[in-house]
């Protein structure tokens, strides 16, 4: 799953490079004979590639273990 970075909404630029086109008007002028799951995944497609263009992926930090070799030996020399 893709984690956009919101916090750039913030800035007035990118919110108006990101417009996300407004699905449900797509979803009124639908015709009987279009299906409406493949409508639906089309839009849901061109907002995220919009998303992934202006707003960029968030970058989840990696934690450093903390407990090592060096704590299990002063856990265990503590025992």
């Amino acid at each position: 799953m893709d984690r956009f970075n919101l916090r750039k909404l913030n800035e007035l630029e990118v919110r108006e490079q990101y417009q996300v086109s407004d699905m449900f008007v797509v979803l009124e002028n639908l015709h009987d004979s279009e299906d409406i799951n493949r409508v639906w995944e089309s839009s849901k497609v061109l907002n995220k590639t919009s998303a992934k263009r202006s707003l960029s992926l968030y970058e989840l930090k990696q934690n450093k273990t903390w407990f090592d070799e060096e704590c299990l030996r002063i856990l265990v020399q503590r025992k």
